[in-house]
């Protein structure tokens, strides 16, 4: 299982070796998943993608040089996070980039968010997974506990 540390000292709702932990992948039968946290819904939403990123690629290996902004609306906060995430990996496809950083602002279940990244380059970047679409099954949202979880097909 892999995790996400926080070495900012941020705040999440785990820890692992005394470290915040900001994602980790999720066991499921035949897809890949992602456990994500956060003390806020901003900072839930923005480890989430991080997550989701963190298996696609070696996010150590991409520089923040370039900026793509979203704006979203749902009619509740896990459609809200599916659609983050589905604009994330659409953009990632259409457009061959990765991401790294991410900055998001919900209210209510708006949100504007920001991710930075760059152009896919084979010869820096390791690229792991190809996912397919974020689903439906099993995605959850608990703000109170500060705990997401999302399956992906891949």
């Amino acid at each position: 299982m892999r995790r996400g540390a926080d070495d900012t000292g941020g705040l999440s709702s785990s820890s692992a070796f005394g470290l915040p932990v900001r994602y980790e992948e999720i066991e499921h039968t035949a897809d890949v998943g992602i456990r994500a946290y956060g003390s806020t819904l901003d900072e839930l939403f923005a480890n989430a993608a991080e997550g989701m990123f963190s298996l696609v690629a070696e996010l150590g290996s991409v520089k923040a040089v370039g900026e793509i902004e979203v704006r979203l609306e749902a009619e509740d906060l896990p459609t809200l996070l599916l659609r983050w995430l589905s604009e994330l990996l659409y953009i990632h496809e259409t457009q061959r980039l990765l991401f790294a950083s991410f900055e998001v602002h919900v209210d209510g279940t708006s949100l504007r968010g920001r991710a930075r990244g760059e152009t896919i380059d084979k010869k820096r970047h390791e690229l792991r997974l190809a996912i397919k679409a974020v689903t439906r099954h099993r995605l959850t949202v608990d703000p109170h506990k500060g705990i997401a979880e999302v399956i992906f097909d891949i």
